[in-house]
């Protein structure tokens, strides 16, 4: 008898089906019965009321916005959570008979069956989840600076002037002396309000460095590659959170949705794109940094030399994908300092001559 039996037959299992006021509960004996149904007040309160001193029993919720404090409570109170992962809930969503208490039954099922069919996830800490809030709050406030930028240079074409090109940070200070007067009532309070935006702005990049050299130390291992500043670095650190966790350095790139999908069935294995699993956020700062080495200015590298070499095999296809592809290796390698604390090397896998042939070109 396997562990995974032993547990369910030891426990109830429990499917709880989040949502943003309640909390639809199903409970299944250790033999398959229904047991309970019932609804809570999503609030920890009534999570207390209902499972504090409790006999332990298997909780499973789907991934959502309560389930990182749901479930740090009910591993606190002594029970077994398993927080599905929303990707591989294909039997709910799929559902012609879909409602909250049947979601919360299925998951029961499932979770009381085989956990590992929900492709269990792992939440962050407290502590970390609060210092990516940080990382979060300042991309949100860099998009709402863009999108009034671009309104602002938008609204003074329209109108057949033009406002200088400056960085974001300066915009407001520069913009100002270019917009028409018939505007100036309309456009002064966004330019105030962009202005605003860059000095909080500023303030979390000042507290990002911080982080970086204080909270997380390996943050100077992981910006070492051309491209990886401290926002890229403090976000990848906070993703992965423990490098223990992932069974090697590739592994990394599947979990951040970075591999290409598969759908093969006999002889047909068609080509398609990325997954796109993960942290969104994590992803898109490393495509990011992928854009810089190889963009104009990202300097020479086995890195960059490889991605340049994939992108001439095609078309503009082919520098998509190589973009794609070098993030990909750019998380690989970036677990790789993290985990083994080596000086990175631009040039290592590259000849001398190479080298020598590159210094001398340059």
């Amino acid at each position: 008898m396997n562990d995974a039996t032993t547990i369910c037959e030891a426990k109830m299992t429990v499917g709880l089906d989040l949502g943003d006021r309640h909390i639809q509960l199903c409970a299944l004996s250790p033999d398959g019965e229904v047991i309970e149904e019932s609804r809570l007040s999503c609030r920890e309160k009534a999570l207390r009321a209902r499972f504090e001193g409790a006999a332990p029993v298997r909780l499973v919720l789907e991934a959502g916005t309560h389930s990182p404090w749901v479930s740090r409570l009910l591993a606190e109170l002594g029970h077994e959570v398993i927080v599905a992962n929303p990707r591989k809930l294909r039997l709910i969503y799929m559902n012609d008979s879909k409602s909250d208490r049947v979601d919360a039954e299925y998951l029961a099922r499932v979770g009381r069956l085989d956990p590992a069919l929900l492709s269990p996830i792992m939440h962050r800490e407290a502590s970390v989840q609060a210092d990516l809030v940080v990382v979060r709050s300042r991309d949100v406030l860099v998009r709402t600076r863009t999108a009034l930028i671009n309104h602002v240079r938008g609204s003074v074409k329209s109108l057949g002037g033009r406002i200088p090109s400056s960085s974001a940070a300066a915009f407001s200070r520069i913009a100002v002396e270019h917009v028409p007067e018939c505007l100036t009532s309309a456009l002064l309070p966004v330019l105030t309000m962009i202005g605003d935006l860059s000095e909080r702005i500023g303030r979390f990049d000042r507290e990002i460095e911080r982080l970086c050299s204080e909270e997380y130390p390996e943050c100077a291992a992981l910006s070492q590659p051309a491209g990886v500043g401290p926002i890229t670095a403090l976000t990848y650190a906070l993703t992965i959170q423990d490098p223990s966790r992932f069974p090697n350095a590739r592994a990394v790139g599947s979990y951040l949705g970075l591999r290409p999908k598969r759908s093969q069935s006999g002889a047909s294995a068609p080509e398609l794109g990325i997954t796109k699993a993960g942290d969104v956020m994590t992803r898109r700062l490393l495509v990011g940094s992928a854009q810089y080495i190889l963009g104009p200015f990202g300097p020479d590298t086995d890195l960059r030399r490889w991605g340049l070499t994939l992108a001439g095999r095609g078309g503009k296809a082919a520098k998509k994908r190589a973009v794609v592809a070098v993030a990909r290796k750019l998380s690989v390698l970036m677990f790789r300092l993290w985990v083994t604390g080596e000086v990175y090397e631009p040039l290592r896998n590259s000849a001398p001559h190479e080298v020598e042939a590159v210094a001398i070109s340059a």
